[in-house]
């Protein structure tokens, strides 16, 4: 899990994120990270438009969002 927050704060990268949450429950975003600490992170979460506080180990999945362009012919 934190090699993928690294390389993601490394290269930019975007990633779906799914999290389970102070009141129980799981919710799925869109984040950016900015940087990881010992047991932390900071992203930005575009579900919530805002930068935020994760704990590492609340994270249950970690995928990177991968953009395609679109060709038009």
């Amino acid at each position: 899990m934190r090699k993928t927050l690294e390389r993601a704060v490394r290269y930019g990268e975007t990633l779906e994120m799914m999290y389970f949450a102070k009141d129980s429950s799981v919710t799925k975003r869109r984040i950016n990270v900015l940087q990881v600490g010992d047991k932390s992170f900071r992203a930005y979460c575009h579900l919530r438009e805002s930068k935020r506080t994760f704990v590492i180990e609340n994270v249950l999945a970690l995928v990177p969002v991968i953009e395609r362009e679109r060709s038009v012919i």
